[in-house]
């Protein structure tokens, strides 16, 4: 009889470890792969949670492994405060939406993996990277050229392995004041504390859609007010003209790691992938073709409601995610689940929006 009953005593005391283990695996391995307003909530789940996710180490970690779009940051054309737009309310956010602790009113320029930057409205206009989550902010020296009013800036921030302080750069597009018609860059380096203007000048005769910019894979993209592409590759210091890409109500986004532009037409949204930069180097009657169609999808009618005769405009691209505005509303498309949602109205048509990430990342 007592033999019989040490297999139980056993299995209890593998049960046991068994649920351990879980819960060790559930705090190191799952909780980095959440948004950082889910893991504030998780701090009251136990002390070691808690413990957990406040350590620096924990912080970056999950700006490595969750780089998911969480909603989008906007601002009226009137320099208003912003807002905040979460795809997923009960799991994303920030606790100041309207970025009340930057010490003046700002507007909102570019994101990048959890990074905002903001440019003061007074004085000198100084520009800000902060982290909405965290509330820590770096005010950048003052630019060497003059950005104008409204400077077509990109953020670049990756995630490293190896940096806990999160290295960026700050990349401007701006007209030369030595050559008519021209666009130079300047480039602000964190490892380095300082702007440095390039020493190379695009002579593509293009101006540049300020809010337009986007970073994919070493090179930084704008769009061309009436047609093309202006790309700066940061790695090589060089610019190029990107023809045969039409921006007529179209937005540049990210799809698998390169560059794509979607556009809305109606219900259908049709997605490009830039394919061949060089296409128009290739033989007469070459079949190569710079941009490839990705995929193309119609939104449900039953979210579109009364505004389906709307003129649709993308907001975002990438991460599987695309947010179109028809009209004063924001709808969300999934990729994977082939699912429209309304996000939100918004008060106003003409609306700035940049895309952001729930990230803990230390500046």
């Amino acid at each position: 009889m007592d033999r019989g009953k040490r297999p139980n005593k056993l299995v209890g005391s593998r049960n046991s470890k068994i649920y351990m283990d879980l819960r060790d695996i559930i705090r190191e391995h799952t909780l980095p792969f959440l948004p950082a307003k889910s893991l504030f909530r998780f701090q009251g789940v136990c002390r070691d949670w808690k413990l957990q996710i406040s350590t620096p180490f924990f912080a970056h970690n999950q700006s490595l492994t969750f780089q998911a779009i969480s909603g989008l940051f906007c601002q009226s054309s009137g320099g208003d405060p912003p807002s905040f737009i979460s795809i997923d309310p009960q799991s994303c956010g920030v606790p100041d939406p309207s970025l009340k602790f930057l010490p003046e009113p700002i507007d909102i320029r570019a994101s990048s993996n959890g990074l905002i930057c903001c440019q003061g409205q007074t004085g000198d206009k100084p520009y800000y990277i902060c982290n909405p989550v965290t509330r820590q902010l770096k005010k950048l020296p003052k630019t060497n050229a003059d950005h104008g009013l409204d400077p077509a800036v990109v953020l670049v921030f990756e995630p490293s392995l190896l940096n806990f302080v999160a290295d960026y750069k700050l990349v401007c597009a701006f007209p030369s004041v030595d050559f008519d018609n021209a666009t130079e860059f300047e480039i602000y380096s964190s490892t380095d504390g300082s702007w440095k203007i390039s020493g190379e000048t695009c002579f593509a005769s293009k101006k540049l859609v300020p809010r337009s910019g986007i970073y994919v894979d070493g090179v930084v993209y704008w769009q061309a007010k009436h047609h093309g592409i202006v790309a700066f590759d940061l790695t090589k210091d060089r610019s190029q003209l990107i023809q045969g890409y039409h921006g007529i109500n179209a937005t540049l986004g990210t799809m698998n790691g390169k560059l794509c532009s979607a556009y809305a037409n109606g219900r259908s949204v049709l997605v490009n992938v830039l394919s061949n930069v060089y296409s128009n180097t290739m033989q007469m009657h070459s079949n190569t073709r710079t941009w490839e169609e990705k995929t193309r999808f119609y939104l449900d009618n039953s979210a579109l409601g009364g505004i389906a005769n709307e003129q649709g405009m993308v907001l975002f691209a990438g991460c599987n995610v695309i947010l179109v505005q028809f009209g004063r509303s924001i709808l969300c498309y999934d990729m994977k689940s082939k699912e429209t949602k309304v996000l939100c109205n918004v008060p106003e048509y003409d609306i700035r929006c940049i895309s952001y990430v729930n990230s803990l990342v230390y500046i």
